[in-house]
């Protein structure tokens, strides 16, 4: 039991239960918009999508759940983005000042906090940030929505705070059939999404830093500096390629105008990392910028945020390793500061073990279908990142494929994190050492 109960296999536990609890919820009658319960594979599914704040659905969520059953995905996909054991740690504060040392690693595992001391500051940063951007985007939304579109007050708020809630968790659900195509040309709504996406994606150990030192950067740490230079690079890159491969696509930036494309190109730059949110057709891409979706989906966004992936980070302690190599050098560095060892080696387990994961999944839903394989291999992608962009394909695989996603969704979202923790948290040195060789390489 003790085994059982360690801090990094109780997170994976606890979202395993809220799914579990979510499936039940989402397969009463009264969460279907017709008043029948939900076949359990379309409420599993679902549950898992949005705990994992992920966003790939079988049904449409505006039409298919209703309003109840759209309140309960609301509530996974914030439980998933906000953190689960996070929420826990500031109810056990409201209720004692001081929480169990159980209670503190469990978080710790969680949240990825720097250290023990760390998880009640962060766990307030969390709380803050989270629900000030939230409320501020949705009464952006909802004042758009009404003024803009005519929607009813009461239209307006919901969609609103559901979209606010899921840009900012980086779930990628929306109660419209197009997602967000239908807003393509309006920056007062895309520009809001946008800046949830990337503050709820940066993560939160880089918030609590910046909180901290904001007027202060050279005191930022290497993490924080590595994840903002490396979001930066990601998101300006990604811009710029869209603008090259969609600039003359009719099926997406070919018939607007140089703003819009702007815009467009902006922001399927943001939200192809794990935000899920379409303002163009995914399915309408050049292969170009399919290829340009795996890479950007698959590295995700920060640390210990509401974003999936193998995280900017990882990337970027594997970038400068890389350098190091070619330069000659035995260490590591950036902005003045070296690389540890064992990061330098978590890094490469993470990696290999998400690229080993997505070639599983792949070959397990080409099996199964006859898709075409660039089209399973985006799909499988933006499960494991936690992202939900589709080319169209997930209501029509078969329920084995389904149940494929449904595992790349969860190992995406929980299983980085207990490996990620259990790989800083377990480190301990041997009294003794083999004899070193030299094994060839390349």
């Amino acid at each position: 039991m003790r085994t059982l109960l360690h801090p990094n296999r109780a997170v994976a536990l606890i979202f395993l239960a809220v799914i579990l609890m979510g499936t039940g919820l989402l397969m009463l009658p009264v969460s279907n918009a017709e008043g029948i319960s939900a076949p359990w594979i379309t409420a599993f599914f679902t549950a898992v999508s949005a705990v994992c704040v992920t966003g790939l659905a079988t049904v449409d969520t505006g039409t298919y759940w209703s309003t109840f059953g759209q309140v309960v995905i609301l509530l996974l996909f914030q439980l998933g983005g906000f953190g689960i054991m996070t929420v826990a740690t500031l109810l056990g504060l409201l209720v004692n000042s001081s929480l169990r040392l159980r209670t503190r690693m469990i978080a710790q595992s969680e949240s990825r906090s720097l250290g023990m001391g760390d998880v009640v500051s962060v766990a307030k940063v969390v709380l803050l940030v989270t629900f000030v951007m939230e409320l501020l985007v949705a009464g952006l939304l909802t004042l758009r929505l009404h003024f803009a579109y005519g929607q009813s007050w009461g239209e307006a708020a919901w969609s609103g705070l559901f979209h606010s809630v899921s840009a900012f968790n980086n779930a990628g659900f929306s109660i419209y059939p197009d997602n967000l195509m239908g807003y393509a040309t309006d920056a007062l709504i895309l520009l809001p999404v946008m800046a949830a996406i990337v503050i709820g994606g940066i993560g939160f150990p880089v918030l609590n830093d910046l909180r901290r030192k904001i007027s202060d950067p050279r005191h930022w740490s290497l993490h924080t500096k590595l994840t903002l230079s490396g979001t930066a690079l990601l998101l300006f890159g990604g811009f710029a390629s869209l603008l090259v491969f969609e600039w003359s696509n009719p099926g997406t930036l070919g018939t607007m105008s140089l703003p819009d494309k702007l815009l467009s190109a902006a922001f399927a730059s943001v939200s192809a990392r794990t935000a899920g949110f379409n303002s163009i057709d995914i399915g309408a891409l050049t292969h170009e910028s399919w290829a340009l979706h795996y890479f950007l989906m698959f590295v995700g966004g920060g640390s210990a945020g509401t974003a999936g992936g193998v995280k900017v980070g990882t990337i970027a302690i594997l970038a400068l390793l890389v350098i190091a190599e070619i330069r000659g050098r035995q260490d590591s560095e950036a902005f003045g500061r070296r690389v540890g060892g064992a990061a330098q080696r978590q890094a490469i387990t993470v990696l290999v073990l998400g690229s080993a994961m997505i070639v599983l999944g792949t070959l397990v839903i080409l099996r199964d279908t006859d898709i075409p394989t660039d089209q399973v291999i985006f799909e499988v992608i933006s499960a494991f990142g936690t992202v939900g962009l589709s080319t169209g394909i997930t209501a029509s695989l078969p329920e084995s494929s389904q149940l494929m996603l449904t595992v790349l969704m969860y190992v995406g979202r929980v299983g980085t994190i207990t490996l990620a923790a259990s790989l800083a948290l377990g480190e301990h040195r041997m009294s003794y050492r083999y004899p070193e060789e030299h094994p060839i390489v390349g």
